[in-house]
């Protein structure tokens, strides 16, 4: 079983019934039961975004809707390993200790789960326009932390995110979530970006925003939809006009 505490509805209705109500009405209901984003594509982004913010109550139930919802043993092993680099390994292994117990109740073995070393992507299938990346970083910190710049390139970039364990198009979604459920908006424009190129629609990043408040809190959902108003306002002004 796993080690990290769990609440059900009946727990939260004994305590806050007016929570309760809210959770039952505007979550269960309503959250997930919109159009914007699949069940699987919410979980993933709710995963990820507790991961990312060590948001550890959650852990147990949405580790299991993800299962349920799609998700592969393998996806939430591989989600694990890719968000340990954008939140750091303790919070990591936070969901090691949650997941570890679900995937023993559910008979789940290592070779499930993906290979340390597999073969990897092409650069050109997974991070498509990835020159200008590698450009801007040397550009910024090349000469003040080079050893950072080359882990950056050679182990981040060069082999995590070449795993074939996500698509390309659900890393970015894991990305991305990882990224506003932790608070971390300064780069956030650019992963937007990314998950564009690799078929994450505006409608689908407005979705994940609006599904987000509820696990983040309305103050970082907002700031994260300030991030994205100004994204799709540059990629407007970026875009052609129709021809008359």
């Amino acid at each position: 079983m796993s080690n990290t505490p769990s609440l059900t509805l009946e727990d939260v209705r004994g305590v806050a019934p007016a929570l309760a109500h809210y959770t039952e009405a505007a979550i269960i209901r309503d959250l997930w039961a919109r159009s914007g984003l699949s069940a699987r594509d919410r979980s993933l982004v709710t995963v990820s975004a507790l991961v990312a913010g060590e948001r550890t109550i959650g852990f147990s139930h949405y580790f299991t809707k993800a299962l349920d919802s799609g998700v592969t043993p393998g996806e939430l092993s591989e989600l694990i390993t890719h968000v340990a680099f954008y939140a750091g390994w303790s919070t990591a292994f936070n969901a090691v200790v949650s997941l570890k117990g679900i995937f023993e109740q559910r008979g789940v073995s290592t070779d499930q789960l993906p290979p340390v070393s597999p073969d990897l992507l092409s650069v050109d299938e997974a991070l498509p326009g990835d020159a200008a990346r590698v450009a801007l970083l040397q550009e910024r910190f090349g000469t003040v932390a080079p050893g950072l710049v080359e882990i950056t390139n050679d182990l981040l970039y060069g082999d995590v995110w070449l795993r074939p364990g996500l698509t390309p198009r659900d890393r970015n979604l894991v990305t991305v979530s990882a990224m506003i459920g932790s608070g971390q908006n300064e780069f956030l424009a650019m992963y937007l970006g990314k998950a564009v190129r690799m078929g994450v629609t505006r409608d689908e990043l407005s979705e994940l925003v609006t599904h987000l408040s509820f696990y983040i809190g309305w103050p970082r959902a907002i700031s994260s939809a300030r991030v994205l108003a100004e994204f799709i306002r540059a990629q407007s002004i970026q875009e052609p006009s129709a021809p008359t």
